[in-house]
């Protein structure tokens, strides 16, 4: 009688760098979820990303640019400008397009530098994802 392997399957795809898969990730949000085979998951974090960066963009809210002042204003300016760098070629296409809103007050564009933001922290939760994906501590 014949006992079954316990041993896991071994994937058909090859092995992929994880700093690769992590800068791919960056560039383009789900783009290293594709290059580890997990096309759903990519596509999905894709149309997330695009679609908070659009909305963002369409509330003219304003892109965080690094200024300094007190410690509460560097860090907000600070942080929002990581966050915003971190939607990858989507903000950089913003940016080398030309667009630049001023921050103004207003319901509108206060919701569309968020927007903007959380784009960039999408996008982070995607690469740690893909991350950890690429080194197998995750299935």
């Amino acid at each position: 009688m014949a006992q079954a392997s316990t041993t896991p399957a071994v994937s058909s795809l090859p092995a992929k760098s994880p700093y690769l898969v992590l800068i791919v990730s960056w560039l383009l949000p789900g783009a290293g979820h594709f290059l580890l085979g997990r096309r759903g998951r990519g596509a999905i974090i894709f149309v997330t990303v695009l679609a908070a960066f659009v909305l963002g963009i369409l509330m003219r809210g304003a892109m965080f640019e690094p200024k300094t002042g007190d410690l509460l204003t560097t860090l907000i300016q600070y942080g929002g400008f990581v966050a915003n760098l971190l939607g990858g070629l989507f903000y950089l296409l913003a940016i080398w397009l030309g667009y630049s809103e001023p921050d103004q007050a207003g319901h509108s564009h206060d919701y569309g530098a968020k927007f903007l933001v959380a784009a960039g922290l999408l996008n982070l939760l995607a690469m740690v994802d893909a991350w950890e994906i690429a080194k197998g501590t995750k299935d």
